[in-house]
């Protein structure tokens, strides 16, 4: 008996592009940890990517004056005049890159950079090279476009990073992009400017290959690390390279979406067509509030990534004091990316086994109410990704949390 479509459903058909495309791992945990919270159970969700601090009250009030301005109308479609300059000097100042007005764009969050980048560059049956573990919608973005996400795992003891002789290996007539994020996400690691150079020596080999990099977590390193971006550190690659950053993680401003990017012109104009039948402009206030944020005072990025690095290394030092997980410590970002594998096999109190790092954080937050990503999520498994952009007394309470549900194993 067939079941009968449900009313006001009767014919859809998604299209093709989405098959292989659902809803994120991260998400659905979401939605079971807030499920959690709603019957009353303590749950703490260490799943956030995004900062925990308020978005500063100098930008607040850059935001609230352009409204009193009548600032509310349609802006330029990639970007005001005005923001675009200040994106420009903030290359210059702070990446040794110069990028003309007309080779710099704004969109609606850093995702939709690179969602034009690809939409506008990728055929389908195009590659593009992405190295694991990776932010998950990467990949997505790749295949909505009709290209063919090539995943290449990097090993913890490789720092996590690619190594020159793997992407090599990775390339073919049909790679359009190599796609880096430096610090990353879910990782924390990244690459020095001596991890980028034989990297780009490969690409250098292979001209047909363009380079996408994501820079978003830029102002958020530690422990003196230098942060390095690949068009600066090879001139012959900046005409094939996609410049990505943003004000949401390093200013606390990820509502406000704004992303932007520096590129070829002929890109950058192609990625315009894409915006311009998709969301248009971005925000206004939204663009007014970027433009305070990156031309105001920097002050605070200091103290607040000195937070970060506190944080960072509360967790990692608890996280290995667990038997069954070791954590390498990263260089940037705030997550952790933990190797849960000396846990699998163990037996779980109701008598069923650990076989994954799935298994391992449904069993951590059903049993401990912590809310945590397995590395599955993001292409390389048994991992673990905590997010330690919270409170230092939730963290603190959620690793007691983890290092109970893990005594428990057998």
């Amino acid at each position: 008996m067939t079941s009968q479509p449900i009313a006001g459903e009767a014919g859809f058909r998604p299209a093709s592009r989405i098959a292989s495309v659902g809803i994120s791992q991260i998400l659905k945990i979401g939605i079971r940890a807030a499920e959690m919270k709603r019957d009353g159970l303590p749950v703490i969700v260490l799943g956030a990517g995004e900062p925990d601090f308020d978005t500063p009250a100098n930008i607040k009030q850059a935001a609230k004056a352009a409204i009193d301005r009548g600032e509310t109308k349609y802006t330029a479609l990639d970007g005001t005049p005005a923001l675009k300059q200040a994106i420009g000097e903030k290359f210059r100042r702070e990446n040794g890159l110069d990028y003309a007005t007309d080779e710099i764009t704004v969109a609606t969050g850093a995702k939709q950079i690179l969602y034009n980048a690809f939409m506008a560059s990728i055929d389908p049956g195009d590659e593009v090279i992405i190295p694991t573990p990776y932010w998950t919608s990467y990949s997505d973005i790749v295949k909505i476009c009709g290209g063919i996400p090539v995943l290449v795992p990097c090993d913890a003891k490789d720092g996590f990073r690619l190594k020159p002789e793997q992407l090599q290996k990775a390339i073919t007539p049909k790679t359009r992009w190599l796609l880096l994020n430096s610090p990353s996400n879910p990782s924390g690691a990244a690459y020095s400017a001596e991890n980028y150079r034989p990297v780009l020596d490969v690409l250098l080999a292979h001209p047909h290959v363009w380079l996408m990099v994501d820079d978003i977590y830029e102002h958020i390193v530690y422990d003196g690390f230098r942060f390095a971006t690949p068009a600066a550190l090879e001139p012959k690659l900046k005409p094939r390279t996609l410049t990505i950053n943003g004000v949401s993680k390093a200013y606390a401003m990820t509502g406000w979406r704004i992303g932007y990017a520096g590129g070829p012109k002929a890109l950058v104009k192609a990625m315009a067509v894409i915006q311009s039948q998709s969301t248009s402009c971005p925000s206004s206030v939204s663009q007014a509030a970027a433009l305070e944020a990156l031309t105001g005072p920097q002050d605070y990025l200091e103290e607040r990534r000195e937070s970060f690095r506190q944080r960072r290394d509360l967790v990692v030092s608890a996280l290995k004091r667990i038997p069954g997980i070791s954590c390498r410590t990263p260089e940037g970002a705030f997550y952790t990316f933990a190797d849960c594998s000396g846990l699998l096999g163990k037996t779980k109190p109701d008598g069923t086994r650990i076989l994954s790092d799935h298994d391992f954080t449904d069993y951590v937050l059903e049993a401990g109410h912590v809310a945590m990503v397995p590395g599955s999520a993001f292409g390389l498994s048994p991992y673990i990704r905590i997010s330690y952009a919270t409170a230092k007394s939730e963290l603190e309470e959620a690793l007691r949390r983890i290092a109970r549900c893990c005594e428990q194993l057998t």
